[in-house]
């Protein structure tokens, strides 16, 4: 070998080495392995010496990983957009930062306490072991963390499998948070995946017998796949969410409401507005009020078929404008528009296919009904009994109330974006694992630990 080729090959494995996106193994402690058994191992053992910490250990752990995933929200913002093609790098950042900041930690884990003559009972919430993730490609980074926040502060350790189309942001998100754990003094691989994620791989991990619960976030079908392993599962499902408005709403802050929530990451978020609902005595001034607000109205019907057969196919949302912006969609149409568009609305019947489908695009359609109640009623029936989000811009008590009875959503939104019930500018802490289906709804630390009774027999209780 000549001098000339060992410098060479020294300046390859230099290179190499520094380049942990694209080969993540080149970190041993990184978690990133070539196969799912390794990776499930790994993290068994992980979680045997993590639960040897004290609590106040592993908030510190905990708070590490917050900060750790603080000081790169640019780049796992930049990496998603980059590497999906879809969604936006400002909204992004803001969905990576609010999971980091609320979402709920070791404060979460509430230990309930019986006392009477018969003495004292404790029941406290303790970990399961290893849990097996599912995220998928529209919010990968945002659900990893949110995730591992939740599931390491309930003592357990995590193999994820992510959606290979997020695959580098997955797994880079997944380095952060295990170097962030290392720096702070815990223990390596609490979270793990493999490097080539696939479906077979996912099959494994949820069959696997170290995997004492599975948590999916996705669609209908990986809902159900988690659902028939057999194990306890939790299922965070595919929603509809719709938007109703009837006459006594704020129609400008509605409008401006629907709009920025609508096209909030070019729609990608699971509780987005997907359709509006609207009583038809304020119809054509909420459209007007929400081109005001960055929409584009197609008010001509050539133009929505157009539109729908370039969106569309066999009834389904074509991949490649799933989380594309606006203006990017219509210039598809021919139509020259502002990048400062952010939707694209047209009125069309309650059953148009717009309506009825998820379509995960900023492409909002509008429907305008009678009344109020049956505004309802269509909002029940399009929402398919997901049980998911919805949304109603009303001042109207007794309508307000009526819509919550009747729609049985997991989050409602009440004269706001949809984002509000995430926490995004509303109360309440963030998950991006809200399992309608599985009925934990906005899940949280205590969702991922079980409940454990202790009871000692004459002691300890002084009243």
């Amino acid at each position: 070998m000549t001098e000339e080729t060992q410098k060479l090959e020294e300046i390859i494995r230099l290179v190499l080495s520094e380049m942990t996106i694209d080969f993540p193994n080149n970190k041993p402690s990184c978690g990133i392995y070539s196969s799912m058994e390794e990776a499930i191992n790994a993290a068994y053992e992980a979680q045997q010496k993590l639960v040897t910490f004290s609590m106040e250990q592993r908030g510190i752990f905990i708070e590490a990983i917050r900060n750790e995933v603080r000081n790169n929200v640019e780049l796992l913002s930049k990496m998603a957009v980059e590497e999906t093609g879809m969604g936006r790098y400002e909204d992004k950042i803001q969905k990576n930062l609010v999971v980091v900041n609320k979402t709920p930690g070791l404060e979460d884990l509430k230990s309930l306490a019986f006392s009477g003559d018969d003495g004292l009972t404790v029941v406290e919430l303790s970990p399961y072991g290893v849990i097996g993730a599912i995220t998928p490609t529209t919010n990968p980074s945002e659900t990893i963390v949110c995730n591992a926040i939740g599931m390491i502060s309930a003592g357990n350790s995590v193999v994820f499998s992510p959606h290979p189309s997020s695959k580098r942001t997955s797994l880079k998100t997944i380095e952060l948070i295990n170097n962030a754990i290392i720096k702070a003094g815990g223990p390596a691989n609490v979270t793990t995946s493999v490097e080539k994620p696939t479906i077979a791989e996912a099959e494994l991990m949820m069959s696997h017998k170290k995997i004492r619960m599975i948590v999916a976030t996705g669609g209908l079908g990986v809902v159900k796949a988690a659902l028939s392993t057999g194990k306890k599962a939790i299922g965070a499902g595919a929603g509809n969410p719709p938007a109703v408005v009837d006459e006594t709403a704020d129609i400008e802050k509605a409008a401006k409401d629907i709009i920025d929530g609508c096209s909030f990451d070019n729609n990608l978020p699971c509780i987005s507005e997907k359709e509006v609902i609207v009583v038809d005595q304020v119809t054509d001034y909420l459209l007007f009020s929400m081109n005001k607000h960055g929409a584009y109205e197609l008010s001509e019907k050539e133009d929505i078929q157009k539109l729908m057969d370039l969106v569309m196919e066999n009834g389904q949302p074509k991949k490649q404008f799933i989380g594309k912006n606006a203006d990017y969609i219509l210039k598809q149409l021919g139509i020259d528009c502002d990048a400062s568009v952010r939707a694209i609305t047209m009125e069309v019947e309650g059953d148009h296919p717009f309506v009825v489908k998820e379509l995960m695009m900023p492409v909002l359609p509008v429907v305008r009904v009678n009344d109020v109640d049956e505004a309802i009623d269509l909002a029940v029936k399009v929402e398919h009994g997901f049980r998911h989000t919805a949304i109603m811009h009303s001042k109207n008590v007794d309508n307000l109330t009526k819509f919550a009875k009747k729609i049985q959503t997991t989050v409602l939104v009440k004269n706001g974006p949809s984002y509000a019930g995430i926490g995004v500018k509303g109360e309440g802490y963030c998950t991006f694992t809200i399992a309608g289906p599985t009925g934990e709804g906005l899940t949280s630390t205590k969702d991922f630990a079980r409940s454990r009774r202790c009871v000692l027999v004459d002691g300890l209780s002084i009243r």
